[in-house]
């Protein structure tokens, strides 16, 4: 049972988003908030295993909150960001702050419930065009890339990684076996000093290794 803790401020929201993750047999609202402020600690009280966080709150924002959550110690929970606009730099700052991924409150019921699972299990949910446009809004620095000292497997790796490829497929790209391409993706992560996949993709454009034109 993936448990899932709410935060938004808008409370016909958040009755949409428990009506349509309850209905589901794995998945199980387990407490809600109305602002960051309220979040670490709900997740100290519950320990959800992911919290859907809204990013445009009014006092303490969907940001701030996953930068406390990450900071606050061992196994914090995964991050799915919930918003309206996906080429928002809330967005963008939310997944440089920690999170594993968003999805767009238009997004279809499926979606949504599709999203919490793959967020639950470790993954992340990556849309590549997005954060290639949102990376270039933002800008990049080069501070990082000389220390990773990526291999050029890695390197390639990496690249298929921020385009999105899953495990499977980076691994019929490179004609080489998943647990291999396992092995390089935990090493792209403890080299980049990254949480995740989401993670690993923002150093690699904030660092200059993948530029957002591509």
């Amino acid at each position: 049972m993936t448990t899932v803790l709410l935060v938004d401020d808008e409370e016909l929201v958040r009755m949409g988003l428990r009506a349509v993750l309850d209905a589901q047999p794995d998945l199980r609202v387990v407490g809600e908030a109305a602002d960051g402020a309220e979040v670490p600690p709900l997740v100290a009280r519950l320990r959800p295993d992911v919290v859907l966080m809204d990013v445009r709150m009014p006092a303490v924002d969907g940001i701030q909150a996953t930068r406390q959550l990450m900071a606050s110690g061992d196994s914090p929970p995964r991050v799915l960001v919930i918003t309206t606009f996906e080429n928002d730099d809330y967005v963008y700052a939310a997944l440089r702050a920690g999170a594993s991924g968003f999805v767009l409150k238009r997004a279809r019921p499926a979606q949504l419930v599709d999203a919490v699972r793959v967020v639950a299990r470790g993954d992340s949910l990556l849309f590549p065009a997005a954060i290639r446009r949102l990376a270039g809004a933002y800008g990049v620095g080069a501070a990082l890339l000389a220390d990773a000292r990526l291999t050029a497997r890695e390197l390639d790796v990496l690249r298929r990684m921020a385009a999105g490829r899953s495990n499977a497929e980076i691994a019929g790209d490179l004609v080489l076996s998943v647990e291999t391409v396992k092995t390089h993706v935990g090493n792209v992560l403890g080299k980049l000093g990254a949480r995740d996949r989401t993670q690993a993709v923002i150093v690699a454009y904030e660092s200059g290794l993948i530029t957002p034109a591509g």
